[in-house]
């Protein structure tokens, strides 16, 4: 197992916002968000939710199962959210279903899947998603976890690439494994997404975290952009508008 150096620059005097000041930052963004405005294209945002399904995330994928809803209410002035849930477990055992538009039916996906003792997956999880959206735009990676446990070189490569065909990557990090928030900042810094970590027992700040990706998916990032205050300026740091806008 490799050690995963520290590439974020969040030192002082780097000008970097700690996680914890950036999180917040990132929760009160979502509760500012004006009504949003229907996509003249009218298409569905499209999401991939990859969990992982290891052992020991059994009482968070059972809140999530709750919580995954606020993604598809979220969105429903924005055009809609199509969202494909992935997952690894086990040994070597990776899955996706098809893109879902119902709460209710990835709910159903969700509730179906029992953790179970394994390694990460994070890198098979950035390439599924490349795949995916060389295929059709995917406009956001969601990676929950609490463990990093492979190389980080090719995720930040696959980060790269996911940059290039506008897939951002968000990071969200139960726990406090150094090594995973290490890895997870620099995913997410690679590909242009953002990473927030996440206490075990917060649901509500899993559910701010997921609806604000969720309105990042269905409609870009010029509604955070055009919010005033330190806290919209933190994150529009994180979500780097893409050349031309977002679709």
């Amino acid at each position: 197992m490799s050690k995963v150096p520290d590439r974020t620059g969040t030192g002082p005097g780097s000008g970097v916002v700690p996680a914890s000041d950036a999180v917040a930052a990132f929760l009160r963004t979502v509760e500012s968000l004006p009504q949003p405005v229907r996509p003249a294209s009218g298409r569905r945002g499209r999401l991939i939710f990859a969990v992982d399904a290891t052992a020991s995330r059994q009482p968070t994928w059972d809140r999530a199962c709750h919580l995954q809803a606020e993604m598809f209410l979220a969105t429903r002035d924005l055009g809609g959210l199509a969202v494909q849930l992935a997952y690894w477990r086990g040994y070597r055992d990776f899955a996706a279903t098809p893109f879902l538009t119902e709460a209710e039916e990835l709910a159903r996906r969700m509730t179906g899947v029992q953790c179970l003792g394994g390694q990460t997956q994070v890198l098979r999880a950035l390439r599924h998603a490349k795949a995916e959206t060389a295929r059709e735009r995917v406009h956001a990676l969601v990676l929950v976890g609490d463990a990093f446990e492979e190389e980080i070189d090719p995720a930040c490569h696959e980060a790269g690439e996911l940059r290039l065909r506008g897939t951002a990557v968000f990071c969200f990090h139960e726990g406090s494994d150094a090594r995973a928030a290490s890895a997870f900042r620099q995913i997410a810094q690679v590909s242009g997404g953002a990473y927030a970590p996440f206490d075990s027992g917060s649901a509500e700040t899993l559910r701010a975290l997921l609806r604000a990706v969720a309105v990042y998916a269905a409609g870009g990032h010029a509604a955070l952009a055009r919010l005033p205050g330190r806290a919209a300026q933190a994150i529009a740091g994180q979500l780097p508008a893409p050349p031309g806008g977002r679709r």
